[in-house]
């Protein structure tokens, strides 16, 4: 019977698409300085759609609490982009508005993450340090004014681009070394 730890280790290529393609939308979101509402609010949305098929395929290959915890994530993160891309403007606005809360979020969630992985993730640290990072950001954000948040947030959504491409190339590379590793079943 096929060990189903060595089925998703050969997937780790998959991980590696991923880290590469967030690398290339942080590059794209980083490279305006002065976007338009529209062309953000769309990105934005675009972000939110592969974030929630990324947590729908993770949480495939998840069991228990877990699972449900990744799919509950995948289904908030594909209506945040459905809405996203029907009312890019409104989007941009409101994700403006509510930069601080979702800076918390995220940083909460990656803090989780990186505790749950903390004994199979040699680098687990790296999402410990990006999830401080963003609750920093979170009260930095909250006391600022409405211009100042629109700029803020397309170096969030380039930032956050970047910790998630990163963290899943490390990912790969973590989940390539276990499936090299000799099985250990008697």
């Amino acid at each position: 019977m096929p060990d189903p730890f060595r089925q998703m280790a050969n997937l780790w290529w998959l991980w590696l698409i991923f880290g590469v393609f967030w690398i290339v939308v942080a590059l794209v979101v980083l490279q305006f300085d002065q976007a338009s509402v529209t062309t953000v609010g769309v990105l934005i949305g675009i972000m939110f759609l592969v974030s929630g098929v990324q947590q729908f395929f993770l949480g495939s290959l998840a069991r228990g609490a877990m699972q449900w915890i990744l799919w509950i994530f995948a289904v908030l993160f594909v209506i945040a982009g459905v809405i996203s891309l029907i009312r890019p403007k409104d989007t941009f606005a409101g994700i403006a508005d509510i930069l601080g809360f979702l800076f918390l979020l995220v940083g909460i969630f990656w803090l989780v993450q990186a505790f749950a992985e903390r004994d199979t993730n040699d680098l687990w640290w790296f999402g410990l340090i990006s999830g401080v990072a963003l609750i920093i950001l979170a009260f930095w954000t909250g006391g600022q004014f409405f211009i100042t948040k629109v700029y803020t947030l397309l170096v969030f959504a380039g930032i956050w681009a970047l910790f998630h491409g990163v963290g899943d190339l490390i990912t790969a590379f973590q989940i390539r070394k276990l499936r090299d590793l000799p099985d250990l079943r008697p």
